[in-house]
């Protein structure tokens, strides 16, 4: 692992994104982990003993992104700053979330249509406000999936550590659901998922409190993390609420059910639409840039 490398790899994400015309011409690596993940999935998820024959698929995905990891980072600093620039995901991050901003400024069937493609929750009843919290709450979860998680686990075990997480994450998207077919299966993704997603999510929290002054904020955002659904995305959302002085989370609903979840930061405004959303993407960016920093400096530093 470098650091330099880090810093190229941070850089080359945040000038091209993901072209789409390399990755219509060939898969992206996230989607061939995904066809792994189903591959797996559908020849185990059957009969019984299906938390152990989960378990049993997620060591097979840990043990080949590990040694891919480990044949890639064997050619050296360029490959690593690549791969990493391809698993991160903060420009592709910023335009989605932005994307919502441009819906709610044309209409509310926009707003609804855009932010459907970030979020799991029910989309065609969605209230401005509403449309708004959810690609702020996503925004704020993804900053930590997408972005710090990756970098974090990229500079503790190279691309070892990178591609695990990766793959962990994908298959928690996919299987790790509290669904008929998926609780008992996906359960072993779902845990380490959580477990990979420890530190880098209290990390997130920290660095938008730091960035955005709002780091004497801090007891309120543990409290409501601490309360959050989430044993991790409860923190960047409770930090990112603070830093833009607004209200996240509440009640919404999946698939027909409405779930009153509380609110995060119940203080903040409420009222909000795209202004609001798009100094979210602006926060994303501030974050991004002081991790840019710091680890260019920790570069100079230790070249």
């Amino acid at each position: 692992m470098s650091l330099g490398a880090a810093v190229i790899g941070m850089a080359l994400d945040a000038m091209l994104g993901e072209p789409r015309w390399l990755w219509q011409r060939w898969p992206h690596p996230a989607t061939l982990m995904g066809r792994a993940v189903t591959w797996l999935e559908t020849r185990l998820n059957r009969g019984g003993n299906r938390r152990a024959k989960g378990a049993a698929a997620l060591a097979v995905l840990v043990l080949g992104a590990g040694v891919l990891g480990r044949v890639l980072g064997a050619f050296g600093w360029p490959v690593e700053a690549l791969v990493l620039a391809i698993l991160l995901a903060q420009r592709a991050l910023v335009e989605h979330v932005g994307d919502v901003a441009a819906g709610l400024r044309l209409s509310l069937g926009d707003a609804r249509m855009q932010v459907a493609r970030i979020v799991g929750r029910d989309t065609a009843q969605m209230t401005p406000p509403e449309v708004a919290r959810a690609a702020i709450e996503s925004g704020a979860e993804n900053l930590s999936d997408g972005v710090v998680a990756p970098l974090f686990w990229f500079l503790v075990a190279g691309l070892p550590g990178l591609l695990v997480y990766k793959v962990v994450n994908t298959a928690d998207s996919m299987i790790g659901h509290r669904t008929e077919r998926h609780a008992a299966f996906g359960w072993a993704a779902a845990r380490l998922d959580d477990l990979l997603n420890l530190i880098p999510a209290r990390l997130t929290a920290g660095l938008i409190a730091v960035v955005h002054g709002v780091w004497r904020d801090w007891p309120a955002i543990t409290e409501e993390a601490a309360r959050h659904r989430s044993p991790n995305a409860g923190w960047p959302e409770a930090a990112l609420a603070r830093a833009l002085d607004v209200a996240l989370s509440g009640p919404r609903s999946y698939q027909g059910r409405r779930e009153l979840y509380p609110f995060v930061n119940p203080g903040g405004r409420g009222s909000i639409g795209a202004a609001e959303v798009e100094a979210a993407c602006t926060a994303l960016w501030r974050v991004w840039a002081a991790m840019l920093a710091a680890l260019a400096l920790g570069a100079v530093v230790s070249a």
